[in-house]
């Protein structure tokens, strides 16, 4: 049993005399001092850029499409069966020419009749005209027989215009699309004969937001560039005052001229529209970053190192930069390390060369 008790208090003896041993020599590290404790507190270091504002054009790019400024039907005015027809797809008319020719229909004699009335009144009226001229007849008669020979020439005139309605003409100058009327085919009045294009000059219809829509006035130079890849300058013509209840953008013709017609109807093209110039700030893209609420900007450093952070706008977006709004002239713009620091942390700026 004393055995027992003396063991035990020699185990516990070495258990403590070996922690003490742990502890036995080992001296406090002393607190760094010199160049590294200052390097502990140095500031964080960034490049930055001033910012330089200036006014920028801006671009916008829509894909669109060509469109015929003019498409109209040729039709009938009177009934009749089509005894020539001197056009087809492709045909190239002017304005008033003459593309189809309807069946007589007895318009012709009438044209003959009603010029044999005007003759005889004509004939009548100068005689009776002598008669009051010598005294022979009271003057009141006069105003009868001038009223008959009005009537004769409006009737003639009548027949005439009847006769002419035979005929269909081209309502504008431009190319024959389509010819729905066959020779010989019986028409009634308005019956379509052919479709007439107009292509000078033709129009490129792109559609735009109502965000954008206030950079574009009527007047303004659009370059446009077709599938093929040939480029023409036009003017914007026309910008409509409705949106599309479909799509909610508004509609822009740009005018092209196309005197030769080589420019078809209904071809894709894009049209690079060339808005009101803005202030823009040139910046490269990779200084950009989301602040903790998610919007798009950059930091910047003021005069007492601190950072802080400015939201931008996009004006103009290429391949290695961006042209930005919403910047100060002269900002310090970081370049370089922007993801590292936070707003309001002090940093040291350092300007970066010029390349």
């Amino acid at each position: 049993m004393l055995w027992s008790r003396l063991a035990a208090v020699a185990l516990v003896i070495v258990a403590v005399l070996w922690i003490a041993s742990g502890q036995i020599g080992r001296k406090e590290a002393p607190a760094p001092t010199g160049p590294v404790a200052q390097a502990d507190t140095k500031p964080f270091s960034v490049t930055v850029l001033p910012a330089v504002v200036e006014p920028r054009s801006r671009k916008l790019t829509l894909s669109g499409r060509t469109e015929a400024d003019v498409r109209t039907m040729a039709v009938t005015q009177t009934n009749g069966t089509v005894t020539a027809l001197n056009v087809r797809r492709g045909s190239i008319v002017q304005v008033g020419s003459v593309i189809a020719v309807l069946s007589d229909e007895a318009r012709e004699s009438n044209v003959v009749q009603a010029a044999a009335r005007l003759e005889q009144r004509q004939k009548e009226y100068d005689a009776k005209r002598l008669l009051v001229e010598n005294g022979n007849l009271a003057k009141l008669n006069l105003a009868q027989f001038e009223a008959d020979l009005r009537g004769a020439q409006a009737q003639l005139a009548q027949a005439e215009a009847e006769r002419d309605r035979g005929m269909v003409r081209a309502p504008v100058t431009g190319v024959i699309n389509e010819v729905p009327a066959n020779l010989g085919q019986s028409l009634q009045p308005g019956a379509q004969v052919a479709e007439v294009m107009s292509l000078d000059p033709m129009l490129a219809v792109v559609e735009i937001s109502e965000r954008r829509l206030s950079g574009v006035k009527v007047g303004d130079r659009a370059d446009v560039r077709f599938i093929g890849g040939e480029e023409i300058t036009g003017a914007v013509r026309f910008i409509s005052n409705r949106a599309s209840p479909q799509t909610r953008t508004y509609r822009i013709d740009v005018s092209l001229a196309n005197a030769e017609g080589k420019i078809a109807d209904g071809v894709t093209t894009e049209v690079t529209l060339y808005l009101a110039p803005v202030n823009a700030t040139k910046v490269a893209r990779s200084a950009l970053t989301f602040s903790a609420e998610g919007k798009l900007g950059v930091r910047i450093v003021d005069d007492a190192g601190k950072v802080a952070f400015v939201p931008v706008g996009l004006v103009e977006d290429q391949t290695d930069i961006l042209y930005v709004s919403g910047i100060s002239p002269g900002a310090k713009i970081i370049v370089q390390g922007q993801d590292f620091v936070k707003e309001g942390q002090i940093v040291e700026a350092v300007v970066a060369k010029a390349s």
